[in-house]
């Protein structure tokens, strides 16, 4: 059996109001001058803006990029490559989402290795550590703030590029719920479902460990209990924090034990639709998991126990139903659309969507490998 490494950001901060605590951190670093990475929404909002000024009260310098797009973009990552050279960065600081922190990834791991992003798509490509990078998280799902995945859009071919590479790396992570108050009901329907995926889909990797385990049946347990409450009542703070802890433990789970087929096939949707990831993630995981219940079904029991079935009187067939029955639930009450005819996919792009799945990282750790006429299987009947 080969070694398993764990990775984590050296430095992780959770709770509320910790982002002062955490800054305070990062000017101790000795770090000066910094590109801040976010999206126009954070920037018209002002977040940036004050975060800039936290960052001067401590003495910091601070230059502001927010042309990051909801699936940031290879474009996108050389824009806010050449402002940080131009402003000579020595270090990059990401607030939002996944897309800011995944922008951020690639402008910092390019800053430092030369090239082009696309020049790191698949595994461990790079050659050193990417410029030191900060990511303050304002959703609860993605967990982008504290893994080695990157994914960025390669516009020409229409392609999301899965970029695991231990460089992209964070030195720190903040999870600060006072962040994420503000978040709207279906984004945060659409990072929880994130979350969930992450932790079932880490739980029956082919990569999985005790530790990864042990993080993984934690998220799903809370995401089960603090999602519909966190979408439901957004300014609940003790539902926020539940899923900050509860996304973070599935980052830890998916970081090191990989993905599977729900996030290889959504990453292509993503590419080829310009959709929302989470939402993707949400459709296509009963699908999938009802496909890896040939050889996973024990192991989906456990997440059906994790999401509050009792399955004491379940074989492993049944648990792994109740499993699937328990996702699909969750799904409709934080109002996820049913299908990806609402988000219209075309019947006709099913093949080369397929095609492109087969060559993402993410799937390469699904329990049963599938090919390709299995794979437009699973898209049409998420369809």
């Amino acid at each position: 059996m080969t070694a398993s490494v764990f990775y984590i950001p050296s430095i992780n901060m959770i709770g509320m109001n910790s982002l002062d605590e955490a800054l305070k951190t990062a000017c101790e670093y000795g770090y000066r001058n910094a590109l801040i990475v976010t999206d126009g929404m954070l920037s018209a909002l002002g977040m940036a803006g004050q975060l800039k000024e936290m960052l001067a009260q401590k003495g910091m310098q601070s230059v502001i990029f927010d042309g990051t797009h909801p699936n940031p973009t290879t474009e996108n990552v050389e824009a806010g490559l050449s402002m940080l050279r131009a402003h000579r960065c020595d270090c990059v600081i990401s607030l939002g989402g996944g897309s800011p922190h995944d922008c951020a990834k690639g402008i910092a791991l390019v800053a430092a290795n030369g090239g082009d992003i696309r020049d790191y798509e698949g595994v461990d490509r790079s050659r050193k550590p990417q410029l030191p990078m900060i990511a303050i998280n304002t959703t609860a799902g993605t967990a982008s703030e504290m893994t080695r995945f990157c994914i960025i859009t390669d516009q020409e071919r229409h392609v999301k590029m899965a970029i695991v590479d231990k460089h992209v790396t964070p030195v720190m992570s903040v999870n600060d719920p006072a962040l994420m108050v503000g978040m709207p009901k279906s984004l945060t329907a659409a990072t929880g479902m994130d979350a969930l995926t992450h932790a079932i889909e880490a739980y029956v990797s082919t990569a999985a460990t005790p530790v990864t385990d042990a993080c993984a049946l934690k998220a799903i347990a809370m995401i089960t209990r603090s999602l519909p409450q966190a979408v439901e009542e957004g300014d609940n703070v003790a539902a926020r924090e539940a899923m900050a802890w509860a996304q973070f433990m599935a980052g830890m789970a998916f970081n090191n034990a990989s993905l599977g087929y729900v996030h290889a096939m959504a990453h292509q949707l993503g590419g080829f639709y310009d959709l929302p990831h989470g939402v993707c993630n949400a459709i296509l995981l009963p699908h999938v998991q009802r496909f890896n219940s040939a050889v996973a079904a024990h192991r989906l029991r456990d997440c059906a126990q994790a999401m509050g079935v009792d399955v004491s009187a379940m074989n492993d067939a049944e648990g792994a139903d109740a499993c699937i029955a328990a996702i699909c639930a969750l799904a409709r009450r934080v109002h996820i659309p049913a299908g990806l005819r609402e988000l219209r996919v075309r019947d006709e792009d099913i093949s080369t969507l397929a095609d492109n799945a087969l060559k993402d990282a993410c799937g390469f750790t699904n329990p049963v490998q599938a090919n390709h006429a299995e794979i437009m299987a699973i898209y049409r009947a998420a369809m």
